[in-house]
C-alpha cells in the first residue's frame, strides 16, 4: 500500500516537471523565434533587387526585414516582419529604395505615426501606396527615345532643330552679359517675392475679400453699372453741348488768365491789403470772440426794450448821472418815506415812495424802482 502511494507521488512530480518544461520551452521558443514582431504585407508592381533578408527601414532606420517575395499575377507580394514598437503610421507608403546602381535595395516606410494610429499586425499596403525606382535600362530607353525624336529621323529631319539652335546662338551672341543680368534679376525678383510672401498672400486674401464683397452686393454693383451707363449715354447724347461748354470754359479761363496778367499789380496790392486785414482779425480774435459771444444778448435786450405801441425803445436809467453836480438840490417831500431821499436836481420834484405821481406826469411804462422825480428843468 505504501509503495503504491509512493509511485503515485513520483508520477505526479514527473508530470509537474514535464509541464513546467513545456511551458519554459514554449516561452523560449516564442522569445527567440521573434513572434513579438508584426507581419506586414505590401504589394508592388515589381520588386527588382528585393530579396528575402533585405532591410525594412523607417526614415532610414532598420526596423525589420523581408521574409518572402512572391509574384501574384501582375503584382509582387512582399511579406515583411517589423518591430512591434516601430512607430509606423497606418497610412504609410512603402517605397523600394536603390541607394546606388550596385548597392542592395531595401523597403522603406515613409510616414511616422506621431501619436496617431500605427500599422497593425497583419496590415496590408496596396499597390496604390507603393512605389519602385526607375530602372537603369528604362532610363537609357527614355534617353534613346528622346535622341531619336530629336535626331535626323525625327524633329531634325529637315534641319528645323539645327536652325533653331543656330538662330538661338546668333541671337545670344554678344548678349551673354545681358542674359546673365536678366537671369540674376529674375533670381532677385524670386527672392523678393519669397521674402514678401506674407504681404503677397495678404494682398491676395484682401482681394479675395473684396471680390467676395462685390459678389455679395451684386445687385448694388449692377445698379451702379447701370447708372454709370446711363450717365455715359447722356454725355454721349449731349456731346455737342458738352463740347460747346468746354470750349466756352476754355475761353473763360483764357479771359481770366488775361485779366490776371493785366491786373497783376492791383491784384497783388489787394491781396497784400487783404493779408493785413486778416492779420488785424487774427490779432484781435479775442475781442471778436467776445463780441460774438455778447452780440446775441445785446440783440435780445434791444428786442425786449422795443415798445411796439409807442414805437420807441423803453429803458430804465439813473437820470441823475446826466445832471451837472452844481445843480441846486431840493428836499424830498417826505424824507422819512424815502429813508433819506437823495437831493433832487434843479427843476425836479421828488415824489414820496408809494405816493401816486401828479396827474400831469406821464404814466411810467415800467414798475417804479427807487426815488421818482417829476417836473422839468427851468
Amino acid at each position: 500500500m505504501t509503495s503504491t502511494r509512493l509511485g503515485l507521488r513520483i508520477s505526479r512530480i514527473v508530470t509537474v516537471f514535464a509541464v513546467l518544461g513545456l511551458v519554459v520551452a514554449g516561452g523560449l521558443w516564442w522569445i527567440f523565434s521573434g513572434d513579438g514582431d508584426k507581419r506586414v504585407t505590401a504589394y508592388f508592381t515589381r520588386a527588382v533587387g528585393v530579396y528575402t533578408g533585405s532591410d525594412v527601414r523607417l526614415l532610414g532606420v532598420r526596423i525589420g526585414q523581408v521574409e518572402s517575395v512572391t509574384p501574384r499575377g501582375e503584382q509582387v507580394e512582399v511579406a515583411m516582419t517589423v518591430d512591434h514598437d516601430a512607430p509606423v503610421a497606418a497610412t504609410t507608403n512603402a517605397v523600394v529604395i536603390a541607394p546606388s546602381v550596385v548597392a542592395d535595395r531595401y523597403v522603406q516606410f515613409s510616414t511616422l505615426a506621431r501619436g496617431g494610429p500605427r500599422l497593425a499586425d497583419g496590415g496590408v499596403i496596396p499597390a496604390t501606396r507603393t512605389a519602385t525606382p526607375v530602372e537603369l535600362d528604362e532610363l537609357y530607353a527614355s534617353l534613346n527615345t528622346l535622341t531619336r525624336s530629336l535626331g535626323p529621323n525625327g524633329a531634325n529631319a529637315n534641319g528645323a532643330l539645327s536652325d533653331l539652335l543656330n538662330t538661338g546662338a546668333a541671337n545670344l551672341a554678344g548678349n551673354g552679359r545681358s542674359f546673365n543680368e536678366t537671369v540674376r534679376n529674375f533670381a532677385d525678383l524670386a527672392r523678393t517675392l519669397a521674402d514678401s510672401k506674407n504681404d503677397l498672400f495678404g494682398t491676395i486674401d484682401e482681394l479675395q475679400k473684396f471680390t467676395s464683397m462685390l459678389a455679395g452686393n451684386d445687385d448694388q454693383v449692377r445698379r451702379v453699372n447701370d447708372q454709370l451707363a446711363t450717365v455715359t449715354r447722356n454725355l454721349a447724347a449731349d456731346r455737342t453741348e458738352l463740347a460747346g461748354a468746354l470750349n466756352t470754359l476754355g475761353g473763360a479761363l483764357g479771359e481770366i488768365q488775361a485779366f490776371i496778367r493785366d491786373n497783376r499789380t492791383l491784384i497783388k496790392s489787394n491781396v497784400d491789403k487783404l493779408a493785413q486785414t486778416t492779420q488785424q482779425l487774427v490779432d484781435r480774435r479775442a475781442s471778436l470772440a467776445e463780441a460774438l459771444d455778447t452780440m446775441p444778448l445785446a440783440v435780445t435786450n434791444a428786442l425786449g426794450a422795443y415798445d411796439p405801441k409807442t414805437r420807441s425803445l423803453v429803458g430804465r436809467t439813473n437820470v441823475l448821472e446826466y445832471y451837472p453836480p452844481s445843480a441846486a438840490a431840493v428836499s424830498c417831500a417826505t424824507p422819512g418815506a424815502l429813508g433819506g431821499c437823495p437831493a433832487a436836481p434843479r427843476g425836479l420834484t421828488a415824489v414820496p415812495d408809494g405816493a401816486p405821481p401828479p396827474a400831469s406826469a406821464p404814466p411810467l411804462p415800467l414798475p417804479v424802482s427807487g426815488a421818482t422825480y417829476v417836473g422839468g428843468a427851468k
